[in-house]
């Protein structure tokens, strides 16, 4: 089995599509719109294969994205090595997100490091 993809809703569906493909590479497929629903998707495809759903509709609410809460809590992407977690950590950092957790090593052996997207969703930096 293997899961196909995962699905956020944003507020901002084009500076959440430009965040993923700037910083992670990510692909885009065409826009898609549900006329009746006014829902507006993209499909954000990474090396590897792993895709993301990034989805919008007038009626979403925001909810607060306390981190210890039940639910989805952060997106991990792997970036090819500790060197690279560091860079684009620096890079996200320069470029005005917040850093909530600095580049390490973990207890369970991961190196990683975890930023705010724009809208404060957790982006787990992995090597």
């Amino acid at each position: 089995m293997k899961l196909e993809h995962v699905a956020i809703y944003v507020q901002d569906l084009e500076k959440a599509k430009a965040f993923f493909m700037k910083y992670f590479n990510a692909q885009p497929n065409e826009k898609y719109h549900n006329p009746r629903t006014n829902l507006m998707t993209y499909f954000l495809t990474f090396s590897g294969g792993a895709r993301l759903e990034i989805m919008t509709r007038p009626e979403i609410i925001e909810l607060d994205k306390n981190i210890f809460r039940t639910g989805l809590i952060h997106l991990s992407m792997q970036v090819g090595g500790e060197e690279k977690v560091r860079e684009l950590t620096e890079r996200l950092r320069t470029d005005g997100y917040q850093v909530i957790s600095e580049p390490r090593k973990t207890g369970d052996g991961y190196y990683e490091s975890c930023v705010l997207d724009g809208e404060g969703n957790q982006i787990e930096i992995v090597a």
